[in-house]
């Protein structure tokens, strides 16, 4: 049986570095990265439970899990430069302290304006955490271990979105609602000796700092989003929301402008000659957009409408959060063979369909084996989607600049899961709402249709994928 080994990017001359197995790397990167993921859907399943105990309202709500997804997105390009210029281990581990210190204090909070803030804090931490896994995993593996090892990796985040809702449900139940984020304590003070023993430092080829680029990509982003999430409160023409999108707008284009000019720029614009990178990047946004939109109501689905336990309902989700689990380390495998362009497409097509088909039945009183089958071909397709999705995002840039591509992919991503959750919100709130079960499904339904024919687009994009595109 062969072992495989990890190589180290770049070894000083005249030293021979010391190889760290696969399985290690793949632990040491994986375990904060599974904790970071767990915490985007483990939310969700508790969040009747803590309205309640909280006093919050729906806008509070959707602050838990946006506070978390804005600050997140906002910094992501921001902590890949970062660890590009000051070492990508180092701002690994920083993100991994911050991530395991704002969890015990949203554990703490006694009012939904302290939940948000921690739940902040967490999404800052996160963008630390989440690209440079990614990018420290592929600059540590030889180039035909890397869509195997990426494989891994996406099956490790697929884990934490399958027992992300189990886990909110069962400690809920059984536990206190607290105890979702007192989990990451220990986790966290595993995970940062495993991290600092075993991964090596590695850096990208700027040897210097964009800070107006920085400055112009967080705030531009982070006005977008917060755009997006105040025009589907409050509307769309209400003050704030039109200036914070025309902000948003000024700010990413001045940052475009700069990227041009910058003698060491954050995100080369090189980056977008590669048609693959730019293809992506939107198949990237339009996944997240339409699956994690329908998932943020899907949770409350079973909660709010059937009377079901927070358990229960993150159980009856595993259909669909399992599979990606299990599928994308097989994804990773098969690229390979067949191409990522085939396996994206593949992919989101059965997500579109999924989503759909539970559009289709989706009543007061389904009964769930009808929601059985799309929730796997959903659960099917985003296995078939996150290996190739993640490999394609770095085959078409040099390894130097893996970070910060690595880095563009995951602020798309998140970007997406704000805009969906937005989105999907306003085409929910139009149709219908929360005012009792009927009205909940009334909005449900096109909700969910909107989120099917936004993967559905991803998958028609996809196709402009060159042929033959492996990794």
């Amino acid at each position: 049986m062969t072992v495989l080994y990890a190589a180290p990017s770049a070894p000083r001359a005249g030293r021979q570095r010391e190889h760290r197995p696969l399985a290690a790397v793949l632990a040491a990167v994986g375990v904060p990265m599974f904790m970071v993921t767990l915490d985007n859907l483990v939310v969700t399943t508790a969040l009747p439970v803590i309205k309640t105990n909280l006093g919050a309202s729906l806008t509070d709500l959707q602050w838990f899990v946006n506070a978390y997804t804005l600050s997140f997105a906002a910094l992501l390009l921001t902590a890949s430069a970062l660890g590009d210029r000051l070492g990508r281990r180092r701002m690994f581990l920083a993100g991994i302290a911050l991530f395991t210190v704002a969890s015990a204090a949203c554990a703490l909070a006694t009012e939904p304006w302290m939940l948000t803030a921690a739940r902040a804090v967490q999404g800052s931490a996160g963008a630390a955490v989440m690209p440079l896994s990614l990018t420290l995993l592929a600059t540590a593996v030889p180039e035909r271990l890397r869509a195997g090892a990426i494989g891994a990796w996406s099956g490790i985040s697929g884990l934490g979105i399958a027992v992300g809702p189990v886990v909110g449900g069962a400690v809920t139940d059984g536990l206190d609602w607290t105890w979702i984020f007192w989990l990451n304590v220990p986790v966290g003070i595993v995970a940062l000796p495993l991290a600092a023993s075993v991964l090596r430092e590695s850096r990208g080829g700027a040897v210097r700092l964009d800070p107006l680029g920085l400055v112009l990509s967080s705030g531009g982003v982070l006005s977008a989003v917060w755009g997006v999430l105040h025009g589907s409160e409050h509307g769309w023409s209400s003050g704030p929301v039109p200036a914070a999108l025309l902000g948003a707008g000024v700010l990413l284009a001045a940052f475009v402008w700069w990227e041009r000019r910058a003698a060491a720029p954050m995100l080369p614009p090189r980056l977008f000659r590669s048609r693959t990178f730019t293809v992506v990047l939107i198949v990237a946004f339009a996944l997240s957009l339409g699956v994690f939109g329908s998932v943020f109501l899907l949770a409350q689905f079973f909660q709010l409408v059937q009377g079901l336990s927070p358990v229960e309902s993150g159980v009856r989700t595993l259909p669909w959060t399992m599979a990606p689990m299990v599928v994308a380390p097989l994804a990773g495998l098969l690229a390979g063979r067949v191409g990522g362009r085939v396996l994206l497409i593949t992919g989101q097509a059965l997500i579109a369909t999924g989503i759909g088909w539970i559009a289709l039945v989706a009543t007061v009183d389904s009964a769930y084996p009808a929601l059985v089958v799309p929730f796997v071909l959903a659960g099917v397709g985003m296995g078939l989607t996150f290996a190739p999705l993640a490999n394609l995002a770095l085959s078409g840039v040099p390894r130097n600049e893996q970070g910060i591509a690595s880095g563009a992919s995951s602020t798309v991503r998140e970007l997406g899961v704000a805009v969906g959750v937005a989105v999907l919100g306003s085409v929910f709130a139009a149709n219908g709402g929360y005012r009792d079960q009927a009205s909940f499904v009334a909005g449900l339904v096109p909700a969910l249709a909107t989120g099917a024919v936004v993967v559905a687009l991803g998958a028609v994009v996809a196709f402009l994928l060159p042929r033959g595109s492996v990794r």
